[in-house]
């Protein structure tokens, strides 16, 4: 059945396209996130280990409603870690990263992901996609925040 939800054809797909950018960077941010949980070590074990579960799960819980945004918008939504790999801009590790790394790594993954999720803006304010607006506009707001709370563990 044909979507009319009032935003054109055209720019639903490009509303989307940026998400599944933001849904990736998302998703392989969770991912590196709870790695991090299982492996790190050092002096600051119990604060990180415990940080890192508050941020995966808090990552894991937002890739439901990037991936469903997607979907509201006629699209499927990407969900395999090839097409992650495709659309993130969040780098892998080689191997496990020593804990001041771990938190630096972190630091510039939250920071792509706010890049990709302003990215998306300008097609979503242009369409008056208000949903997708909203739901970036959360998105920035914890991404960054969490970005300066482990920006403070580095000083």
């Amino acid at each position: 059945m044909k979507i009319d939800i009032g935003i054109p054809d055209a720019e639903r797909e490009e509303i989307a396209t940026g998400l599944k950018k933001v849904l990736a960077d998302t998703y392989t941010l969770y991912l590196k996130t709870h790695n991090y949980h299982w492996n790190v070590t050092g002096p600051m074990f119990q604060t990180l280990h415990l940080l890192f579960m508050e941020q995966y799960t808090e990552l894991w819980n937002s890739v439901d409603l990037i991936a469903e945004r997607i979907r509201s918008l006629g699209v499927y939504a990407p969900g395999s870690y090839g097409e992650f790999a495709k659309l993130t801009n969040i780098k892998d590790d080689a191997g496990v990263p020593k804990d001041k790394e771990m938190i630096k790594n972190l630091v510039e993954g939250h920071e792509s992901v706010i890049r990709t999720a302003r990215s998306v803006f300008p097609t979503a304010e242009k369409a008056s996609d208000e949903a997708t607006v909203d739901l970036l506009t959360q998105r920035l707001q914890i991404h960054e925040k969490t970005a300066w709370m482990l920006r403070s563990l580095l000083d």
